[in-house]
C-alpha cells in the first residue's frame, strides 16, 4: 500500500495475505522493536554542502552549532524561519573539514533548498559556501532494531569497525559495502532502537535493499513503512509533520536548549519575542487515554477535565495519534498550554466531529526507553 509524499510514492504497510492493515502496521512495529526491520528513506530531502566557510554558513542557517561538530560524526539540527518560527529538522553529517550532508523531512526538501540558496546568494555571497540537491542521487535505507548491527556487519566490507567503541551513535563514515561499492554509513535513530541509515548511489539502490534484505533473513528482518514509522516515532516523542506545522516554535517543541546564546543565526531575535516564549503556549505533551481501551482522535481539543467544550476553555490539541503495539494501548502528542508543567493531570480530549470524548492523562512525549539506552548499545 503506497502513499503520495510529493513526488514519491512511499509504502505505508507491507500486508501479509490475508493481513489487516493494523495488524500489518503491528506486526512491523513489534518486528523493529525485537528483531530488526528495514525502511527505505531515499525520499528524505539530501543536501550537500561543502567549501571552506560551510560550518559558517550551516551555524547561521542551523539554531544549534555545527562548525564544531568534528569530522566523523553527525547531529541534529533545528532550522528556523525568519519570523522565529521552526521551518524544519534534520540532521547533518561532516565528512571532511569542508564537506557535511544535511537531510530534511521529505516534505520541506524543496522549501529548504530555496531558502539555503537565498541565504547563499542573497544574504552571504561572501562566504565560500556551495550547495547542491542530491536527494535523487542516492539510495538509502534505515536499519534498525536490535540486531541491526549484525545485518549492517554483513552488508558493510571487513576493512570497517563497526563496534560500538569505533562506531558509536551519531557516527558516520564514507564506506564501500557489497565487495567494494561505494556507500556511506549514519549511525542515527528515528525509531529509538540500535539504528543505522546506509546509502549508495541511486543506480545500485535495488541492489542493496536486496542484499540488505538476505543479510538480514537469519536475523528476522522484515521491511517496515511509513504507518510503523510513525508509531515508532511517537513513541519516542519525536516531533514531525503533526508537530512541524509552521506554527511552533522551538520552546513549544522543547528544544529551546537548542537555540545558541553564542551565535547569530535566522530567526534568533524573532524567536525570542515574548509572545514566542510565553510558558502559556501550548507545548509539545505526550498523551495515553485514562481507559486504555479509548482510541484517542488526532485533532481532538483538550480541554480541562470539568470544563464545557467551549472555545474558551480550549487549551490545546492532539497532533499525531498511534496504536502502540508495544505498550498494548492508544497514544498521542498533543499541544497542550503550560504542556510540560502538567505532568500527570486528566484533560479531556474532546472531538465532536467524530463523537469522541475521553479522558487522557498527560505525561512526557517519550513513552519507550526515556534514557535512550537501546539506540547506543
Amino acid at each position: 500500500m503506497f502513499v503520495e509524499t510529493g513526488p514519491w510514492l512511499r509504502a505505508l504497510y507491507y500486508p501479509k495475505r490475508g493481513e489487516a492493515p493494523q495488524d500489518a502496521v503491528n506486526r512491523e512495529v513489534a518486528n523493529v522493536r525485537e528483531r530488526v526491520g528495514m525502511c527505505d528513506v531515499s525520499t528524505l530531502g539530501k543536501i550537500d554542502v561543502q567549501g571552506k566557510d560551510a560550518g559558517i554558513f550551516l551555524d547561521r542557517v542551523y539554531a544549534n552549532t555545527f562548525s564544531t561538530l568534528p569530522v566523523g560524526k553527525a547531529r541534529y539540527g533545528l532550522m528556523l524561519r525568519e519570523d522565529g518560527f521552526v521551518l524544519d529538522d534534520g540532521t547533518t553529517a561532516r565528512l571532511a573539514a569542508d564537506h557535511y550532508f544535511m537531510t530534511t523531512t521529505t516534505a520541506n526538501a524543496v522549501k529548504v533548498m530555496q531558502h539555503l540558496e537565498f541565504c547563499q546568494q542573497v544574504l552571504w555571497p561572501e562566504l565560500d559556501v556551495q550547495t547542491v540537491s542530491v536527494t535523487e542521487q542516492w539510495a538509502q535505507y534505515a536499519v534498525a532494531g536490535p540486531r541491526a548491527r549484525d545485518v549492517i556487519q554483513a552488508i558493510v566490507d571487513p576493512a570497517y569497525d563497526l563496534a560500538n567503541e569505533a562506531f558509536p551513535y551519531l557516527a558516520c563514515a564514507d564506506i564501500t559495502v557489497c565487495g567494494g561499492t561505494p556507500g556511506r554509513l549514519f549511525r542515527l535513530s528515528f525509531s529509538g532502537e540500535l539504528a543505522y541509515e546506509i546509502a549508495v548511489p541511486a543506480r545500485f539502490g535495488d541492489s542493496l535493499v536486496r542484499a540488505i534484505a538476505e543479510a538480514g533473513a537469519a536475523f528476522g528482518i522484515a521491511p517496515y513503512g511509513t504507518e510503523a514509522l510513525g508509531v515508532l516515532r511517537i513513541e519516542k516523542g519525536h516531533p514531525a509533520g503533526g508537530e512541524l506545522n509552521g506554527q511552533t516554535t522551538a520552546h513549544d517543541l522543547g528544544f529551546g536548549k537548542m537555540l545558541s546564546a553564542k551565535k547569530d543565526f535566522i530567526g534568533r531575535f524573532m524567536a525570542a519575542r515574548p509572545a514566542l516564549t510565553d510558558p502559556s503556549r501550548p507545548r509539545l505533551v505526550g498523551l495515553r487515554p485514562l481507559d486504555r481501551t479509548d482510541r484517542i482522535r488526532a485533532g481532538a481539543h483538550l480541554i480541562p477535565k470539568d470544563a464545557e467544550p467551549t472555545a474558551k476553555n480550549d487549551q490545546g490539541y492532539v497532533t499525531s495519534i498511534a496504536y502502540s503495539p508495544s505498550l498494548g494501548h492508544w497514544l498521542g502528542l498533543g499541544l497542550l498550554a503550560h504542556g510540560p508543567e502538567r505532568d500527570g493531570e486528566i484533560v479531556r480530549a474532546y472531538d465532536p466531529v467524530r463523537n469522541g470524548d475521553i479522558l487522557v492523562e498527560v505525561r512526557p512525549p517519550c513513552f519507550i526507553d526515556q534514557d535512550g539506552e537501546r539506540l547506543r548499545v
